[in-house]
């Protein structure tokens, strides 16, 4: 345990000696939506609802913002995370004092194109402090997880060592789980043959997530893929609904994402598996909702 976590579980377990005995189970999860047009305006009321970005980045910190630029889409097909959703959560990390910003993503094109395509790599261009970087084979580690479905998986290094990990999918529809929203996007932080996860893929996704916390979800709902996910291509399968999400609960996230899809949460198997495997809170009525 280093010095900032020690200091902050001490006062931690000073704030809770004080509570009643009963109120952490009361506490709820908060998530928070913001609406609008100015998604750059959105993207920092929705993380200003749940305590601005400076409750999770410190002065120093290496952070990874670990969008989706799994496909070779322009970003109006919703494929992947919208680049000015990315672009103004890297620069509220640098502003307050963020050492280093790695951006990085297991593409499923080629990446090279991916990153271009994705209007991801023009945003970032020439912001100072942050790292783009395609994904390097050396840099991924075999990581014992003791999990349901998996035992030990290869998982990208710097995924691992950052301070703080920032979780940003874009909403959309998947042919094999129906939706892929949080939860599914940390299989970009995966090596190996992924397709293997896919005979066991509820419980392989709750097993990764067990083993690396997402302290900050913010979903890009600024559009939306309907049908035909996750790779997409057509833009009459593309929802414009200009909202982002966020909360430190993955599962709460991905809960209240799934209903932009007019779907229950309880119909998404990754969302319910990860709940029964404590990963969050699924229950609308069991999160503290604030849109802005």
């Amino acid at each position: 345990m280093n010095r900032r976590d020690f200091i902050k579980f001490g006062l931690s377990s000073l704030i809770f000696a004080g509570l009643p005995k009963n109120s952490l189970s009361q506490a709820l999860p908060v998530l928070s939506i913001a609406e609008g047009k100015d998604h750059a305006a959105i993207t920092i009321n929705a993380i200003n609802a749940v305590g601005g970005i400076e409750r999770f980045v410190k002065k120093g910190d290496v952070v990874v913002v670990k969008p989706n630029i799994g496909w070779d889409r322009k970003p109006e097909y919703a494929a992947n995370t919208h680049p000015i959703v990315v672009k103004t959560i890297v620069d509220a990390c640098i502003n307050v004092g963020a050492k280093k910003v790695k951006v990085f993503d297991n593409s499923c094109n080629d990446p090279r194109r991916c990153y271009q395509s994705s209007g991801i790599n023009s945003a970032l261009k020439g912001i100072k402090g942050v790292e783009l970087k395609y994904m390097e084979d050396e840099r991924y580690k075999n990581i014992r997880l003791n999990g349901v479905a998996l035992k030990e998986w290869e998982l990208y290094d710097e995924a691992l060592s950052a301070n703080v990990l920032i979780n940003v999918p874009v909403a959309k529809h998947h042919s094999l789980t129906r939706l892929t929203l949080a939860l599914k996007n940390m299989m970009g932080i995966m090596g190996g043959n992924r397709g293997y996860i896919h005979r066991n893929i509820e419980e392989s996704l709750s097993d990764i997530n067990k083993a690396v916390k997402s302290h900050l979800v913010i979903i890009d709902a600024t559009r939306i893929l309907l049908n035909h996910g996750p790779q997409g291509g057509s833009l009459s399968d593309v929802k414009v609904l200009d909202r982002v999400i966020a909360s430190t609960d993955i599962v709460a996230a991905d809960a209240y994402a799934t209903t932009l899809f007019n779907l229950k949460p309880q119909d998404i198997p990754t969302t319910v598996t990860a709940y029964r495997r404590n990963l969050g809170e699924i229950n609308l009525n069991k999160i503290k909702i604030i849109k802005t």
